[in-house]
């Protein structure tokens, strides 16, 4: 299957899909698409390139300097460089990145945002000193792109030498770059699982670099398929924060008691999915800040404590929106979203708000830049924004019977209507908008989303399998990558949905959660069937 054509990631001109993997190659000359210009900032180093990320010399003291300038998930840096045993400090004025030993300079956002800020503080110009002295050193993203005046996809490469490895996402793109102690890379390696915290920590103590164990698979050469465990989080009748699970959207069992369906502890949970091998974890929170988002401390606890444990993109859904407190403050949505980050999320997951704005922007035409999607996307990059799409089938007896788009279904309705449409809903499924999933899920692209989330309320929680026909529709009509959500019930349903549409992910709650089927398995079973993941 041909990959769709990648998104921008950290807001340059390197593009890429959400939260890719490490480069399973350090040689440039292994493809034959043209690569990138690199316009280095005058910088000239005479040092022999390597590829393994290693800094010039071993030191005894076991600190960090850590540039944090504001933006970002740098809560997950962090917790890898203390898992791997280092201390943290952190910079708070440009003299403290001279007299760093090793710096490591995460980012992500917007190229510009972030330049501004440098130069503002002062940071820019000791950064540039540093790095033109050969200091250990060690960009991740946006830290990559800012040691660059400029870049060019698909034209000349200006910089060849300074290309350690390459990947391709779509377009061939440069994944990281070496020159004497300078390394930088375009993915996250703390976000990277095993692989990408042993780059961390051969950058870090290179005296004892080592290496993770090569897999038994056929080094990749598509785009592998992402396997993500979602656990929705909710306060129970007593107040705990548990992990439940809906059916058709309603997480109360049927019994006389009708209590929230308990399936177990959010960061517990979230911590298994990660050592079990799913590629990403994302948490829904069903309650979603209903009345004071940035109150809801619990939550943000479970992010911070995860995300001390778990090193794959964490995405946090629920209440991402502009409002006003009972004291007449007013919040925007890029005020919530931060407090997510800055609390281990990496990607925010917007659901009815986004159904608001493209609505607005279908009928006006408008692009305003004060909706959540803009704002969020402008400062943070589109790939830390999902949108959650929440349809219902409706069904017709022609296409012909809707304004929106209706595709042949194949299972016909009740009364033998051999069309459907897909409404879309807000609050949780409680209300349908007069706006279809297809139409929205362009309209978002258009407004800054990066990813999808495509569920469907028919079956959800039912163990059918995923909705083929919706699913398709939508994969094939956006370039940014969909997540298929809602309906998985055994392995076959994961290989069937890779198969049939062009979908980037699979999403799964309750058959992981009450150990139905193992993520184990469900790679294993896609391998087989000639899926690429990663394992």
């Amino acid at each position: 299957m041909e990959a769709a054509p990648p998104q921008r990631l950290c807001g340059s001109a390197f593009r890429l899909r959400p939260s890719p993997p490490p480069p399973s190659s350090s040689s440039s000359s292994s493809s034959s698409s043209p690569l990138p210009r690199l316009l280095p900032r005058k910088l000239h180093f005479r040092s022999k390139k390597r590829f393994s990320v290693l800094a010039a010399a071993a030191s005894a003291d076991r600190t960090v300097t850590l540039l944090d300038y504001g933006a970002g998930n740098v809560r997950s840096v962090r917790n890898a460089i203390r898992y791997l045993g280092f201390d943290i400090r952190d910079v708070q004025k440009p003299e403290d990145i001279l007299n760093a030993d090793r710096l490591v300079f995460p980012g992500v956002g917007a190229f510009a945002a972030a330049m501004e800020v440098l130069n503002q503080n002062g940071m820019a110009e000791a950064l540039r000193m540093y790095v033109e002295k050969d200091r250990p050193f060690l960009g991740i993203c946006l830290g990559l792109q800012l040691l660059f005046e400029s870049s060019e996809e698909n034209g000349p490469d200006a910089n060849k030498d300074w290309v350690s490895s390459i990947c391709n996402y779509g377009d061939s793109f440069i994944s990281s770059i070496s020159r004497g102690n300078i390394h930088a890379v375009q993915f996250h390696p703390e976000k990277s699982g095993a692989i990408g915290l042993s780059i961390l920590k051969n950058f870090l103590n290179p005296s004892h670099s080592s290496t993770t164990k090569a897999s038994a698979h056929p080094k990749a050469s598509k785009l592998a398929k992402r396997v993500i465990a979602c656990l929705d989080v909710r306060a129970n009748d007593k107040g705990d924060l548990v992990v439940t699970k809906g059916d058709q959207y309603d997480v109360r069992d049927q019994t006389d008691e009708n209590e929230v369906r308990n399936l177990g502890k959010p960061v517990e949970l979230a911590s298994q999915y990660y050592k079990d091998g799913a590629d990403e974890v994302s948490f829904l929170n069903i309650t979603g800040f209903r009345d004071f988002p940035l109150g809801d401390l619990p939550m943000l606890q479970v992010l911070r404590y995860t995300s001390e444990n778990v090193f794959v993109p964490l995405t946090v859904g629920g209440g991402i929106r502009d409002f006003t407190d009972a004291n007449g403050r007013y919040y925007s949505s890029l005020e919530v979203a931060s407090e997510y980050f800055r609390s281990g999320a990496d990607k925010v997951s917007i659901g009815s708000d986004a159904v608001y704005a493209a609505e607005e922007y279908l009928k006006t035409g408008v692009k305003t830049g004060k909706t959540s999607l803009e704002q969020i996307s402008r400062v943070y990059g589109n790939q830390a924004v999902v949108v959650s799409i929440d349809p219902r089938r409706v069904y017709v007896k022609s296409p012909n019977d809707i304004k929106f788009k209706a595709v042949k279904v194949t299972k016909p309705g009740p009364l033998g209507e051999e069309y459907a449409w897909y409404q879309c809903t807000v609050n949780g499924g409680r209300e349908g908008r007069p706006i279809g999933a297809y139409e929205l899920a362009k309209a978002v692209e258009e407004l800054g989303a990066g990813e999808i989330l495509l569920n469907c309320i028919d079956c959800d929680g039912q163990g059918q399998g995923f909705d083929i026909d919706l699913i398709k529709l939508v994969s094939d009509a956006v370039t940014i990558p969909v997540i298929a959500s809602s309906g998985a019930g055994v392995v076959e349903h994961f290989s069937e949905v890779f198969q049939k549409t062009s979908a980037s992910a699979a999403l799964a709650a309750g058959i992981f959660h009450r150990k139905e089927v193992p993520i184990l398995s469900v790679k294993d079973h896609l391998l087989r069937e000639g899926i690429e993941v990663r394992m």
